[in-house]
């Protein structure tokens, strides 16, 4: 039983080796980038990487070609076919610097022509096979154009400024409608395409990288020029706007500030103005307030005045009146004394005066020129009427001196040199 197993299992085992190295041997991995040239005899089968190809060992003839694009970079330099205007030749030296990018075409008989032809050379040759080819298609291009050609974009611009110093080539606008490179790209593709098709190649794509002549520099200096003077003159125009600018701003503000410092200037005149109102107000409130003050001070002082002028006057007034009632009192006192007392008090007066009276009298007499002694009538004589005379001097002085209280020498000698009239009698002188 155990002998059965194991060869069972051996058996399992060889089968699937045995399988497993059939498969490796009949099938064969394609790698991505690569193609797989698979002949038996006439019939060729191609294979695309990443896949698997079905390869008879022996019978079957293999063989690997890359499947990347090929990027070749070209440089030509060669000249254009202008003419001046006298229609003669006027050609213009350029250089074109290009990147074109080819791949094996796609059906089989080109990609059997591609492996016969084109791969079965070295890199090196390979490389320049398409070099050659590129430049010789670029070169024919160059001389079918003219300059303003070679610098034609795929669209139209609308001329102005320096794009009119070149103007476009004439089938630009065409090339453009169909969705095409510029006129040098499009003949150089044409060109190539079947010369790259004998060797079973296919062109890709073309890119013009740059298109050089002097007098491409030239008009290109020059419109840098231009461009720079159009831009300093606008640089210009806009520093002379922003001057304007700022000197505007500049004289608004000088204009703000004057008008704000009239302003002040007006306002500080007017509080000026206002205040010295106010002080004047105030000086003449205040002289009003003085003058009435004094006024009324004036006016207190000479009611006062007059107060004290009415008092002062009532007051000498009554006493006046007092005075002059105490001494009509007294007079009236020593007159009633005298009327009460009779003769006897005037003769007592007389006694007590008579010394002075004498005096008085000699003084009178003495002082007389002379006496007139009147004749008098009946039995009165001279004698007796002077006698008469000084009795009644004497009595009217002594009436005085009781009545007033005064001695005759304060005033009564005059008084009584006065009320004796040397010659108030009638006699003769």
């Amino acid at each position: 039983m155990e002998p059965s197993l194991v060869l069972v299992g051996g058996v399992v085992v060889g089968v699937v080796v045995l399988t497993s190295i059939i498969i490796t041997t009949f099938l064969r991995s394609v790698d991505a980038g690569e193609i797989l040239l698979a002949s038996r005899g006439r019939n060729l089968q191609i294979y695309r990487g990443p896949c698997k190809a079905l390869i008879v060992p022996i019978i079957t003839q293999t063989r690997v070609i890359p499947a990347q694009a090929i990027n070749v970079d070209i440089e030509i330099t060669d000249q254009t076919a202008d003419v001046d205007n006298n229609g003669r030749s006027a050609p213009v030296k350029v250089t074109v610097r290009a990147s074109a990018i080819v791949s094996v075409g796609e059906d089989e008989a080109m990609v059997n022509t591609a492996a016969n032809k084109f791969f079965s050379k070295s890199v090196a040759e390979q490389l320049s096979t398409l070099t050659d080819v590129l430049s010789s298609a670029g070169r024919r291009a160059i001389n079918l154009l003219k300059h303003d050609q070679l610098f034609s974009v795929r669209t139209v611009p609308p001329v102005t400024g320096t794009a009119a110093l070149v103007p476009a080539a004439p089938n630009a606008l065409a090339l453009a409608q169909r969705g095409e490179d510029d006129e040098l790209a499009v003949i150089i593709k044409d060109a190539c395409s079947r010369e790259l098709m004998d060797i079973g190649l296919s062109f890709n794509s073309l890119n013009i990288k740059a298109v050089l002549s002097e007098v491409a520099e030239a008009r290109r200096r020059e419109s840098g020029a231009r461009a720079k003077a159009d831009a300093d003159v606008v640089q210009a125009q806009e520093e002379q706007r922003a001057r304007i600018a700022q000197l505007e701003a500049a004289q608004k503000i000088n204009d703000q500030e004057r008008a704000l410092n009239m302003q002040i200037a007006s306002n500080g005149a007017s509080i000026a103005k206002a205040e010295a109102e106010k002080q004047s107000a105030v000086r003449q409130q205040r002289e009003a307030e003085l003058n009435a003050s004094q006024i009324t001070q004036a006016r207190a002082d000479a009611e006062q005045n007059v107060i004290n002028q009415e008092a002062e006057g009532r007051a000498q007034a009554a006493r006046i009146r007092a005075v002059a009632q105490a001494d009509a009192e007294a007079i009236r006192i020593k007159a009633q004394a005298l009327m009460e007392a009779g003769g006897a008090y005037l003769d007592l007066r007389r006694l007590e005066m008579a010394p002075e009276l004498t005096a008085q009298v000699a003084s009178a007499l003495a002082n007389s020129q002379f006496v007139n002694f009147g004749s008098g009538d009946g039995d009165h004589g001279a004698v007796t009427t002077g006698s008469n005379d000084v009795l009644r001097v004497v009595q009217t002085l002594l009436a005085a001196q009781i009545v007033t209280g005064k001695s005759l020498g304060d005033g009564g000698g005059a008084g009584a040199g006065k009320g004796m009239r040397p010659g108030a009698g009638n006699g003769a002188k």
